[in-house]
């Protein structure tokens, strides 16, 4: 778990303009997701999506080894959901968030 959130900090500052921009914003289900690719320089696209990915990759990671470290496995779902609402209550002003409907909503 220290590992993953360890990473997680260390991404952070690449993501931050991401977010800042609206480019990439939080899903409801505790995850990030490219929002406007075209908010991105075309050279970065690539990183950018690279970013996203290896962040859902350590989300995953850390809400299932979160529910095994409680032994309690089937408690991943309600851990994603308490993140998620984490998540976007800590999110900067700007930012993009989706709503329990999952659409986008800016903080």
């Amino acid at each position: 778990i220290r590992q993953l959130t360890q990473s997680m900090e260390a991404r952070h500052p690449e993501l931050k303009k991401y977010y800042d921009s609206g480019a990439v914003g939080f899903t409801q289900d505790g995850l990030v997701e490219v929002r406007d690719q075209n908010l991105f320089p075309l050279p970065e696209r690539i990183r950018a999506r690279k970013l996203v990915a290896e962040e859902n990759a350590d989300r995953v990671n850390l809400y299932r080894e979160i529910a095994t470290a409680n032994n309690h496995p089937e408690w991943e779902a309600d851990i994603r959901t308490t993140f998620a609402e984490r998540w976007i209550s800590k999110a900067s002003a700007g930012w993009y968030y989706q709503d329990d409907a999952g659409a986008w909503k800016r903080k």
